[in-house]
């Protein structure tokens, strides 16, 4: 598809500007969502709207159409996904606006992603699988005519750099010498995905007798979110950690049923009989590691870090930026050498907070530069119009306002209820847990 032939005869009527969806409950711990979210407002030459589908549908809405329709990642996390019937509708309605969407963990759901893409008919998809394998998932299943490759999660925000600085002590006045959060994360991922799990056990074991002042942590009631982390980063002479993502692609939903059908048989089976069972036969079948935020957090609050050896997307180089450690522990001695080596630790600590957060190579601001540059290319232009001025703008950011206060005073009056009576829990907050989870 042509943007600037089929879309760019229709621009007069539609508001010139985006329309931002995503999903964010106010009891979700994911700042990095609202990073990614707020970043669009704060950087793009565009005019921007947000509009949280965890509040439900503003009814101004339906009068108004917009150029541009952008999908943000937090709405495919689960399924179904996070767009009620009301704003399905209005996609459809919507067939000359420019619709964008944003995909992250595009390991699982992919065959409702894919009916989701080529009924709604989506113009163009940000991914972050590799060019390379394009012709296997959405070349193949999807008529989506522009698909863009992202190599990051997540970017660096002036929230992190405003934090980290406010934060950040010597080497020499941090209490812990390796902290890490990590957890166990589904078997029908793949081994790439036990990762984050494996170094941290591994790790941890290796350690004992050391006479290191360690907090090394894998389960669920020892996380930590927020500004809470980037303190305990902060208090960390170093970090552990391992390529993100997922190393088994689930294109059809056949693997996940295999898995549901082990789990069922023998509740209690490993990951490494269920691998040995079924999952080794699409391990690595649709490579989908990527580069982690917390790689840019431990760079931001000068913090060492120790990485299981992989690619880090070529912006981090080993003995460079990170310390590797060998996916089987073998050269686990030679690590704990290289960490105690104060001046070598600092050295690594320099080289990426250098390259990675103060060359802002890695910036939300050069991620919209990129994503308005598409735009432009494709016909766009961010004119200067008036929209405060406009009708339909002016009512839509009215409704969100009292769909915001409204969802605040159900919140409050949740929890007093609960605070009354303990063991009465209403729906909403039951689905807004399952939304968090």
């Amino acid at each position: 598809m042509n943007v600037k032939s089929v879309k760019k005869n229709n621009q007069n009527s539609l508001l010139n500007g985006i329309l931002l969806l995503y999903h964010y409950p106010l009891n979700l711990n994911a700042s990095t969502i609202m990073e990614y979210v707020n970043a669009f407002e704060r950087y793009s030459k565009f005019k921007v709207l947000k509009v949280n589908t965890a509040f439900g549908f503003p009814k101004a809405l339906k009068a108004a159409k917009f150029q541009t329709i952008v999908l943000h990642y937090s709405l495919f996390g689960t399924w179904p996904f996070m767009l009620n019937s009301d704003f399905l509708e209005y996609l459809n309605r919507c067939r000359r606006s420019y619709k964008i969407a944003i995909f992250q963990d595009e390991f699982q759901y992919c065959k409702q992603r894919f009916g989701f893409i080529n009924h709604y008919k989506i113009d163009s998809i940000y991914t972050l699988i590799k060019p390379e394998y394009f012709k296997d998932v959405y070349r193949k299943y999807t008529s989506v005519s522009k698909i863009i490759h992202i190599p990051f999660s997540g970017y660096v925000s002036e929230e992190l750099i405003r934090s980290a600085k406010s934060i950040v002590s010597p080497d020499s006045k941090r209490k812990i010498d390796i902290g890490y959060r990590g957890r166990e994360l589904a078997f029908y991922m793949g081994k790439g995905a036990r990762e984050k799990y494996d170094i941290a056990a591994g790790f941890r074991e290796r350690a004992k007798g050391l006479r290191l002042k360690n907090d090394i942590k894998t389960d669920e009631e020892s996380r930590i979110y927020g500004k809470d982390w980037y303190k305990f980063l902060a208090d960390c002479r170093a970090t552990l950690g391992a390529e993100s993502g997922a190393s088994i692609f689930d294109i059809d939903g056949t693997i996940y049923d295999e898995y549901l059908k082990a789990v069922k048989i023998d509740p209690k089976i490993t990951f490494n009989q269920m691998w040995e069972k079924f999952l080794h036969k699409w391990e690595n079948n649709i490579p989908n590691r990527t580069f982690s935020q917390r790689h840019f957090e431990a760079a931001a609050l000068q913090t060492c870090q120790i990485l299981f050896e992989g690619g880090y997307s070529g912006v981090m180089r080993p003995m460079v930026h990170y310390i590797p450690l060998r996916k089987d522990f073998s050269n686990f001695d030679e690590v704990i050498g290289l960490f105690k080596d104060g001046n070598f630790r600092r050295q690594i600590v320099k080289n990426a907070y250098q390259d990675l957060i103060l060359s802002e190579r890695y910036t939300y601001k050069r991620f919209i530069e990129v994503f308005d540059m598409e735009l432009l290319k494709g016909g766009f232009k961010p004119k200067p119009i008036d929209f405060d001025a406009d009708k339909n703008y002016a009512l839509i950011t009215k409704e969100l306002s009292f769909l915001y206060k409204k969802h605040i005073l159900r919140k409050l009056y949740s929890k007093v209820l609960c605070m009354q009576f303990p063991s009465r829990r209403s729906h909403n907050q039951l689905q807004e847990q399952r939304c968090a989870e």
